[in-house]
């Protein structure tokens, strides 16, 4: 009875630490959220959703935490989409409809006729002086609960919180508000940005060589450059390895050239700081612009490094070229070899091993197929082909599959077997 009682008492910590891997498990997280994909299931919100995307104020939304957006209807925008403004004012404007603190209905509901100023991501730009970035948010009697920035002038009507749209407590929360925030800072004219000139940026530390290949190919360097303006980033290899992979290039088809150029940039604005704290894959121009083939690769951190894996192999961040909204370029270890033009590390298709069986005699007939397959011509390497085609090796390992698992039953039924003959 005691050893039964210690044996209880042993097994309770491993319990108790199942249950809490459980709990965890089924615990609701958050990933973050796409404020895009959650007005676009509104078609009342299609133009402040389209503002949004068009002044790259999404990508800072969606990468915040604990934040409020207090969102407009069409009918609404006012002057916001009549022209009136540029892009930069724009994104001022909307910048003061969000705010860096979580706010839901019920919170709203909370205020007891009382007012809190709260901070705004236009407070955070630096472009907003003295409290012109802070929104005052109060509720009156009835319960209606309005919004006027702070330092508005006394002719600015204040806006009304209309509905809640969607929230997460405590991370996010989706509002809908009457009309646009008012502010005379927000609304100053802002100048255009200076024109960006890509060989300049390239031209300089590091990217020698990468510029020299995109210079020599008009038209990924025609796409490259005319995305530059709206959204890119551009992982550009050293100079040491362009010249590693240059022997594979030169075998490569001038349209195989263009896509792996392409396959270097991302169609959007990624900051650092968004690279080193998101996990997922990056879409390229090499998918959007030249092929229909997923030319993606994933992008992780570890240890403040960022790594870029395309499957054929890795590579890391080196430096920092230029990381200015919209665009970004970052200096990169290896040159990146997409999977459609490049053979896949043996790791990632290689096929459980099979267990051994009685070996048998094989009769090698001359020149067949199967010899062909199994012992490839030296020019094609490990590395890949040199023409602008699919690999099929991944199709030809999923094809082993079957012969594997063939071979698995074929020993258990032998196994089970066995242990009814014994058991006889």
């Amino acid at each position: 009875m005691e050893l039964l009682l210690r044996r209880r008492r042993q097994a309770l910590p491993a319990v108790a630490v199942l249950l809490l891997c459980l709990a965890a498990a089924t615990a609701p997280t958050v990933q973050g959220f796409d404020i895009l994909q959650i007005l676009g299931k509104h078609d009342e919100f299609s133009q402040f959703c389209k503002l949004l995307n068009e002044t790259h104020l999404a990508g800072d939304i969606n990468r915040d935490r604990t934040i409020t957006v207090l969102a407009v209807a069409n009918g609404d925008m006012g002057q916001l989409t009549g022209g009136h403004y540029s892009l930069g004012t724009i994104r001022h404007i909307l910048e003061l409809h969000v705010v860096a603190d979580y706010y839901d209905e019920k919170k709203l509901k909370q205020l007891s006729h009382a007012a809190t100023a709260a901070s705004t991501l236009f407070q955070r730009s630096g472009f907003a002086p003295g409290m012109a970035g802070y929104v005052n948010i109060t509720q009156h009697r009835g319960g209606k609960v309005t919004f006027i920035v702070d330092d508005a002038a006394d002719s600015v009507k204040p806006v009304t919180f209309v509905k809640q749209i969607e929230s997460h407590r405590y991370d996010y929360s989706v509002l809908q508000v009457s009309s646009v925030l008012s502010s005379p800072e927000a609304e100053a004219p802002v100048a255009p940005p200076a024109p960006i000139n890509l060989t300049e940026v390239l031209s300089k530390k590091y990217c020698k060589s990468f510029a020299g290949l995109l210079a020599a190919d008009a038209k990924a360097f025609d796409i490259i450059n005319g995305t530059k303006d709206t959204a890119l980033t551009l992982f550009c290899p050293v100079d040491a390895a362009v010249a590693a992979f240059m022997p594979k290039f030169k075998n490569l088809t001038a349209k195989a050239k263009t896509a792996i150029l392409l396959y270097h940039a991302a169609p959007d604005y990624y900051s650092m700081q968004f690279l080193k704290s998101n996990k997922g894959k990056l879409t390229t121009l090499a998918s959007t612009s030249v092929s229909k083939k997923d030319y993606t690769y994933e992008a992780s951190s570890e240890a403040d490094t960022v790594t870029l894996d395309t499957t054929v192999g890795t590579s890391d961040i080196q430096a920092t070229v230029r990381d200015d909204d919209p665009l970004a370029v970052y200096a990169v270890t290896k040159f990146l070899q997409p999977k459609e033009l490049f053979k896949a590390k043996a790791t990632d298709l290689a096929p459980a091993p099979a267990p051994e069986g009685p070996k048998k005699k094989k009769t090698k007939k001359k020149g067949s197929s199967a010899d062909a397959a199994a012992s490839p011509s030296d020019d094609e390497s490990a590395d890949g082909p040199a023409a602008d085609s699919s690999s099929d090796d991944a199709a030809d390992k999923a094809g082993a599959a079957p012969a594997v698992i063939t071979r698995w039953v074929a020993v258990a039924a032998t196994m089970a077997a066995t242990a009814l003959a014994l058991a006889a």
